[in-house]
């Protein structure tokens, strides 16, 4: 029976094998690794991860395509919201599985456009458990992810993920790979967390760059200037740019100064 897409969900399901093949070789999994894709769909990932992989832990929100997917001999379904799946606990009972304390989860998934960013900044908190992330999003989201100081994607986004992991856009994704096509580009990012990150409170900085930006075209004198003052900061930094100019180093180091 032919599963219709459901506009509610965000779908739209991949169906070139030659883009497939290319994000499969780009993630590389291998046997035994513990790899958890998100929004399985009709598994035209799925299906190559897991014969590679062995076995695959797969989150499906869509109740029908969940039972299709337990179907599958080889795949471990979770029929949930994503952003409801506590992935720490996931990946202790994939290592307790395995019996191999040290193993990280390599998290995989094309993203709901919708709700992309709420996705990622879930994974944030979790990020401890986690080797890598390989994700198909909107272009312009990962535009925007990987994006430099003084650049108009650079934004919140670019400052919270940079701070926490490496990206790389690594594939260009047109509409025309998808059933049905979306009427955006698409791309796959790769995201390695970073062994040694800074140290500095994340609701903090997650404040603290939601000011800076809020403006974004006015100096952050305006913004971010008086969110220093209303703090009683008492040391330097230059409120005389833009949020766009300033780089993440900086703003990881007034974070702290501010912790």
């Amino acid at each position: 029976m032919k599963h219709i897409p459901r506009k509610r969900f965000g779908q739209h399901f991949l169906s070139d094998h030659a883009i497939i093949d290319g994000i499969v070789d780009a993630i590389d999994p291998r046997p035994g690794q513990p790899m958890v894709e998100i929004g399985p769909g009709l598994a035209a990932l799925t299906q190559p991860l897991v014969e590679r992989l062995g076995r695959l832990t797969v989150i499906e929100l869509d109740r029908d395509l969940a039972l299709r997917l337990r179907l599958h001999g080889q795949l471990d379904v979770i029929e949930s919201d994503v952003l409801k799946v506590d992935f720490t606990a996931l990946a202790q009972t994939l290592r307790d599985k395995a019996g191999q304390s040290g193993l990280k989860l390599r998290v995989v998934g094309n993203l709901p456009y919708n709700i992309s960013t709420p996705i990622l900044f879930h994974l944030l908190d979790h990020v401890t458990v986690v080797q890598d992330q390989h994700f198909m999003l909107q272009k312009e989201v990962i535009d925007r992810m990987v994006a430099s100081p003084a650049t108009a994607d650079y934004g919140r986004l670019s400052v919270m993920l940079q701070w926490r992991y490496a990206m790389e856009n690594v594939l260009f994704v047109p509409p025309e790979s998808f059933d049905p096509p979306p009427r955006v580009d698409s791309a796959v990012v790769r995201m390695v967390p970073r062994a040694e990150p800074a140290p500095v409170s994340v609701p903090l900085l997650q404040e603290l760059v939601q000011v800076a930006f809020s403006q974004r075209r006015k100096l952050l004198r305006h913004t971010l200037g008086r969110w220093l003052e209303a703090r009683g900061f008492a040391g330097e930094f230059n409120t005389q740019r833009r949020a766009e100019e300033v780089p993440v180093t900086e703003y990881i180091a007034l974070a702290q100064a501010c912790g």
